[in-house]
């Protein structure tokens, strides 16, 4: 029976978007908080969880970005008559990829309109897109397969054939609050989706299950409810222990 009940509760696991309101998580999904890790040069490497929310079967996060109690939803979004009209596109991120091919098959596939400028893709020498000429080189190939994979908003993927399925990394059912650090100090990211997990616009109809998703947080997306990176034009500092986290994991790798 037990195992059952657990059955079940994945099934209802699910995000639906509530109209010019929060996100309702349903399923009693993970809630925890990562950092970006940087090198002393301040370019992402890799993410680092540092908290784990206490959080019940069913419950809302902000998504206008003034609640007083972030993540949570504290309904600030009806006093300040936030617009969270959805626009993000709701096809296939297949019908909308460019495609790079390289060395030994390697085909780096992009959803330019997924992408929120997260700089997992790049550091201060080179490019995913410039690199992908030269993976026939197995260092260059395993340099750009990495970084793929930690693009959190999955705008990168890649398979290791040209007619081949996406190659993902192997991510939990969860969903993340994010903590980015920059060179004036941590700012509050996106949330983090991952697992596949089935979202929903608010008028019921469903966005392309991916493995890899980056929702709007800060009420500004171009593209809601999907971050397209306008939080940093923000530059909304972290507070409270989110900060001190933050702060202690931002040195160099």
């Amino acid at each position: 029976m037990a195992m059952k009940n657990r059955s079940d509760s994945r099934n209802r696991r699910r995000i639906v978007v509530a109209e010019d309101g929060p996100y309702v998580i349903h399923g009693g999904l993970s809630l925890v908080h990562k950092i970006q890790v940087v090198s002393e040069h301040g370019e992402p490497l890799t993410w680092r969880k540092v908290a784990t929310f206490d959080a019940p079967e069913t419950y809302e996060l902000c998504r206008c970005g003034q609640s007083k109690f972030k993540p949570f939803c504290d309904a600030t979004h009806a006093l300040i008559d936030f617009d969270g009209s959805e626009t993000a596109d709701t096809g296939s991120t297949a019908e909308r990829r460019e495609v790079y091919r390289g060395g030994t098959g390697l085909c780096v596939k992009r959803d330019l309109s997924l992408c929120m400028e997260s700089g997992f893709c790049g550091n201060r020498i080179t490019t995913v897109k410039e690199m992908v000429p030269r993976t026939e080189d197995t260092e260059v190939r395993s340099l750009v397969m990495a970084m793929i994979e930690r693009c959190p908003s999955g705008s990168y993927t890649y398979s290791i054939e040209e007619n081949g399925d996406d190659i993902e990394p192997d991510l939990p059912q969860q969903v993340a609050v994010t903590t980015e650090i920059t060179s004036e100090g941590p700012i509050n990211g996106p949330l983090w989706v991952t697992g596949g997990i089935p979202i929903e616009r608010s008028d019921g109809e469903p966005f392309e299950s991916r493995n890899r998703v980056t929702l709007c947080c800060c009420g500004h997306s171009k593209t809601k409810p999907l971050c397209d990176g306008t939080h940093r034009e923000l530059g909304e500092p972290a507070v409270g222990p989110r900060s001190e986290a933050a702060e202690q994991n931002s040195g160099s790798c």
